[in-house]
């Protein structure tokens, strides 16, 4: 099947939701379909306020119609709300083309977080981007549960893996720091709330790992911990492993799948009780969850390593490529 995705987050930019898009496209490929990524870096682009490095594509609609018409799609997903999505989504109206969407980022928050803007603004334009698809993919039952209580309709789960190759147990002595080594992984930004990592009084040591707008000022306001910068691959990997706790302080992440690659590096994962990690830990001991970080995280000292690693192995990539391809709504 020609699968067309379109999506305003793709490659040189690293989150979530790009290492989803581009694991489940190569997944999808092995299984012998074709896929074609709509992404900015083939429309003229603008950097986006606030996140220079996050292109934003202009007037789109006409290179999005000979894009798709070129390519003559037997299914469509719209995996973004930016322009590329809404140009996406007004071209499949006016075709009659059935669409699914995904919602991988709670964008209500994240503009509330920079603007003081009330959450409930940036749902309303959810719900009319997303209204009109076939189907929204989301990642888990909690996010689902959310959703629906938001007026979301026609919810289909779509699940996560992870590369339990690349991030496995690996010696802890590639740092040398104090421990127990504590460690948060992911983008250095405001969204992420990793303030409540960095104030919390833990023995041992506070590894930082990943870049971002926030950087300069943690670096600054509190330099015993350790901030690495942006790390990718083996290294990032080798990162993972040696830490002994991973804390997770979002509270707007829809799943984090720096929760997947921990435990399967035979990490135990610390963070609040909420959408994503409550899903992801399920009441296995593989972490701690709690309303206090701090206490989240001396809990998750006691996990064993062997039973997180254990636990990630049952995530698949393949297995979400198959129930990404099972809620496509096919042309007729």
């Amino acid at each position: 099947m020609r699968i067309a995705i379109v999506s305003d987050a793709w490659f040189p930019q690293v989150n979530g939701v790009v290492r989803t898009l581009s694991t489940v496209k190569r997944e999808l490929e092995t299984l012998g379909h074709e896929i074609l990524v709509v992404s900015p870096d083939k429309f003229a682009t603008i950097p986006c306020p606030t996140y220079p490095e996050i292109r934003l594509a202009l007037l789109p609609g006409r290179r999005m119609a000979a894009l798709l018409d070129d390519f003559a799609p037997e299914a469509l997903h719209i995996a973004t709300e930016g322009p590329l999505g809404w140009a996406a989504r007004a071209l499949a109206r006016r075709r009659g083309w059935p669409f699914t969407t995904s919602f991988h980022t709670k964008f209500p928050e994240y503009v509330a977080a920079r603007t003081g803007l009330p959450a409930s603004w940036g749902y309303r334009v959810l719900r009319l981007f997303h209204g009109a698809a076939a189907a929204t993919m989301v990642a888990t039952p909690s996010l689902e549960e959310e959703l629906r209580a938001r007026g979301f309709a026609n919810l289909k789960r779509w699940s996560r893996g992870v590369d339990t190759e690349l991030f496995r147990p690996r010696p802890k002595d590639f740092l040398d720091a104090p421990r127990p080594i504590y460690m948060f992984v992911g983008r250095v930004a405001v969204e992420k709330n990793i303030e409540a990592f960095l104030r919390l009084e833990l023995a041992g040591t506070k590894y930082v790992v990943g870049d971002g707008p926030s950087i300069a000022a943690l670096r600054q306001r509190y330099p015993a911990v350790r901030f690495t910068g942006y790390k990718e691959g083996e290294e990032l990997a080798s990162h993972v492993a040696a830490a002994d706790v991973f804390v997770f302080p979002s509270l707007t992440d829809t799943f984090g799948l720096v929760l997947l690659e921990a435990l399967a590096s035979g990490v135990p994962v610390a963070a609040y009780p909420i959408t994503g990690p409550r899903d992801v830990i399920n009441g296995h001991p593989v972490g701690a969850l709690d309303m206090d970080l701090g206490r989240a995280a001396r809990a998750a000292l006691g996990c064993a390593p062997e039973a997180c690693r254990t636990y990630a192995l049952a995530y698949s990539w393949r297995a979400s490529a198959e129930q990404f391809l099972g809620n496509l709504a096919p042309f007729r």
